[in-house]
């Protein structure tokens, strides 16, 4: 009898006390929202099932971080800002299935966002479109294409306006010649190029993220600078994956699931809105349709064929980027 009751306690001890730990590898320019959607979803979870969940970060740029995923760091779920970037989990490890898309809505892309331009207060160089950027005297600060997923959508975001504008590939390619010309530092991620723009006060006009844009305002105030938008610009799709296999090995897979799920839930949807985040899901959308400026937004899939070829085409070694950039 007396142990059958140290065996109960024992049990009971350890369903109360067990802790699951998730890490979600992200990119550079998330730290903020996951902060405030992990504390939301420990809530949640431990409202549903009485578990406590504990969740690690880890930020960096965004290639960087996806081959640090490859290399053997255990993320249990992998947020990043391109498709490309998780593709290689599939293809470099088979650490995820390849079609790993079609497991949430969207193409597993619960948030979005797009390229915008932050200027200096007063906007004393006058840019107001792509076309501005590659004027004699204006220098744009982009992270690195190569090690940046923002860096990678800035260029893409440059070309297709190109294409966009009825241009072809000869004068799209000279076009983002001549503007990565201008560009005086190459950061590896989003955060460093906003370093360099905010904090060391290097550059004209930063071009990153809509929601980045955001952040750096409430951050320093509305004094300091000004948001541009251009034209025309690229949807930034914001995709997400469960890292099967370390999942698996950790024994967490149903927790990572749902703190995926949740992104797509109202109040994860509502999470991202404040963090200047697109939301996918309709109802949300709707009714904060005023919260973000409708413009003519083209998607990688519809000007380059998918992120596997605009990988290959324009960022492998060798690539237009590397063409265009050793030329300088």
């Amino acid at each position: 009898m007396y142990k059958l009751f140290l065996v109960t306690v024992a049990l009971f001890s350890t369903s109360v006390f067990a802790q699951t730990n998730l890490l979600n590898v992200s990119y550079d320019v998330t730290r903020e929202f996951y902060k405030e959607y992990n504390a939301a979803f420990v809530k949640h979870w431990k409202e549903k099932t009485g578990e406590t969940i504990n969740i690690n970060q880890s930020h960096g740029g965004s290639s960087k971080q996806a081959r640090s995923v490859v290399d053997g760091l255990e993320a249990d779920v992998i947020t990043m800002n391109q498709a490309n970037d998780i593709d290689i989990l599939y293809e470099r490890g088979r650490l995820i299935p390849k079609d790993w898309q079609k497991r949430l809505p969207n193409s597993s892309s619960p948030t979005a966002s797009t390229t915008v331009f932050l200027v200096r207060k007063g906007n004393p160089k006058n840019i107001q479109n792509w076309g501005d950027l590659i004027k004699p005297n204006v220098a744009p600060i982009i992270p690195n294409p190569k090690t940046s997923g923002n860096g990678r959508y800035s260029y893409l975001a440059a070309w297709g306006h190109v294409i966009k504008s009825g241009g072809d590939e000869v004068k799209a390619k000279d076009f983002v010649g001549k503007l990565f010309k201008n560009v005086p530092v190459l950061d590896t991620g989003g955060r460093g190029a906003t370093t360099t723009f905010v904090q060391r006060g290097i550059g004209d006009v930063l071009l990153t993220f809509e929601n980045e844009v955001s952040l750096i305002k409430n951050e320093l105030g509305n004094d300091q600078f000004e948001v541009v938008y251009p034209s025309s610009s690229i949807l930034a799709e914001n995709p997400v994956s469960i890292v099967d296999k370390f999942v698996d090995k950790h024994k967490n897979r149903q927790q990572a699931q749902a703190y995926l799920d949740y992104l797509y839930s109202e109040e994860g949807q509502e999470i991202a809105v404040r963090h200047h985040l697109r939301p996918r899901l309709e109802s949300v959308a709707s009714k904060h349709k005023a919260d973000f400026k409708q413009i003519d937004l083209f998607t990688v899939d519809e000007v380059f064929g998918g992120w596997t070829l605009a990988q290959k085409t324009h960022f492998a070694d060798g690539g237009i980027f590397d063409q265009i950039y050793t030329k300088q």
